[in-house]
């Protein structure tokens, strides 16, 4: 038999086969770094300054990415399942409040506990997860139970638990915190929180069955139920772990500013969201990596910070902000229907 050459179309191009060997997310890393540069060299242009050579600034951005970026973990999850969690940033404001009452201490002029003052760290940071927790466990409940749609259901929840904070506050800021409790937010503790929550789950979803599990629910949840996959389980699990990583950024954020506010939290749902959607998480499901959540979240950073470094107007960079959110899910579904 003779054998001939195979086309040469059929053979793998050089950059073809070079793109399959390098990591899955180098693409939205080299855009990360194009960002990067693009505002160093505004920076200069604009205000004859560098950008990224500004230890304050470099500080605050991954400050604002560490805050963002625990609450991106959790939406990523839900995502992957096909859902979405509005709650967050409400979760957030509710969690810190909450927090702070519990770690006042006796030099509060009129703290809202007072037989509950001078508490161990552990105690307010517990609390402030817990709320989280059992928000995120209501939100996983009314999606599985009552077959309400994820935006609804967590939509609810964002009304709720604002209110409930406003409540629980009455309006007030809560300050005078120990210095125990305000130590989980300085320096570079809120990083490492992130970077550790991030290694977790990126083990989580990568090795483990739980991880396995969740993108075939979002892969197909008709087959995953067919397989034996107790799908409604996994969905709360999911959802819980959402509402406790936005109490832990709640806390966090508490901790920071050492003060906790109804106020707090604001549009952190939209951001969450975008650093997923940025990082390729698909909002169709069984699509998303922490990893690519980790760099959405930087790029993120960098926007804001860039755009307030070059002087663009607040409402314009949320208008941008919007577009970047239209942008990222046009491209997802555009990527998604070439697949199919």
């Amino acid at each position: 038999m003779k054998l001939t050459a195979a086309p040469v179309s059929a053979r793998p191009s050089f950059f073809g086969q070079l793109r399959h060997k390098l990591p899955k997310d180098t693409g939205i890393f080299v855009v990360m770094i194009a960002m990067a540069l693009i505002f160093e060299a505004a920076g200069w242009y604009v205000r004859d300054q560098s950008f990224l050579l500004n230890s304050n600034r470099l500080i605050l951005i991954v400050l604002q990415v560490a805050i963002i970026g625990i609450i991106a973990v959790g939406v990523t999850q839900v995502i992957i399942t096909t859902g979405i969690d509005l709650s967050s940033g409400s979760v957030i404001a509710l969690a810190a409040v909450v927090a702070a009452s519990l770690a006042q201490t006796s030099d509060s002029l009129s703290p809202m506990f007072p037989a509950l003052v001078n508490l161990s760290a552990v105690i307010p940071v517990g609390a402030g997860i817990g709320v989280g927790l059992i928000c995120g466990f209501i939100n996983g409940a009314l999606v599985t139970r009552t077959g309400i749609p994820p935006f609804i259901a967590t939509l609810g929840m964002m009304v709720s638990a604002r209110g409930l904070a406003q409540y629980y506050t009455q309006g007030n800021p809560i300050s005078f915190l120990s210095d125990s409790f305000t130590a989980i937010g300085q320096g570079a503790m809120p990083v490492i929180i992130f970077f550790v929550i991030a290694a977790l789950f990126h083990t989580a979803l990568k090795h483990t069955r739980y991880g396995k599990y969740i993108y075939a629910i979002g892969s197909n949840i008709t087959s995953a139920k067919v397989s034996g996959i107790n799908v409604n389980k996994y969905l709360i699990i999911v959802y819980t772990i959402a509402g406790a990583l936005a109490g832990l950024a709640g806390v966090v954020l508490a901790a920071r500013v050492s003060s906790g506010q109804s106020s707090m939290g604001m549009s952190y749902e939209l951001d969450a969201i975008t650093a997923a959607v940025i990082g390729g998480s698909s909002l169709m499901g069984g699509v998303g990596r922490i990893t690519g959540t980790l760099i959405g979240a930087v790029i993120l950073g960098l926007i804001k910070s860039g755009f307030t470094f070059i002087g663009v107007d607040a409402y314009v960079q949320d208008i941008i902000k919007g577009i970047i959110i239209v942008s990222a899910v046009a491209i997802d579904m555009r990527r998604n229907r070439k697949k199919r």
